[in-house]
């Protein structure tokens, strides 16, 4: 993804920008659709994993020299005992690798110069069910 693109949707400024998904060129990141359980007898039941090139970001960072972009995550997560933990996670990106940055509101619309769309809800679109 071109490195002036990424600065321009990212603000700018150099500051740690919102949440976004980052979209790669590889299998960089494991997901389960559900949680692992405990079935009878104490054994347990591993939800299905699954590759992806997408890594959910609650803050990123492009670096100064345009080559990397910095992802940090946060979970928090409650232990066998109930004691609430909290995981924080790092993935650095080659910038040659990453394939598009995905948002969750339309605020870096107005970074590119672009106005956002309105969509009316009383439209009609193909594969709308009508009752």
């Amino acid at each position: 993804m071109n490195a002036v693109l990424v600065e321009s949707l990212l603000g700018g400024d150099r500051e740690w920008s919102g949440p976004c998904v980052v979209v790669l060129d590889a299998e960089a990141s494991v997901k389960t659709p559900g949680p692992d359980s405990v079935v009878t007898g104490g054994q347990k039941s591993y939800a299905p994993r699954f590759s992806s090139g997408r890594i959910e970001a609650d803050a990123c960072y492009l670096l100064k020299d345009l080559s990397a972009l910095v992802l940090v995550s946060q979970q928090t997560f409650k232990d066998s005992t109930g004691a609430s933990h909290v995981r924080q996670t790092m993935v650095v990106a080659d910038l040659a690798h990453v394939v598009a940055l995905e948002f969750t509101k339309l605020t870096p619309l107005k970074r590119l110069g672009v106005e956002a769309p309105v969509i009316s809800e009383a439209e009609y679109r193909p594969g709308m069910l009508v009752g």
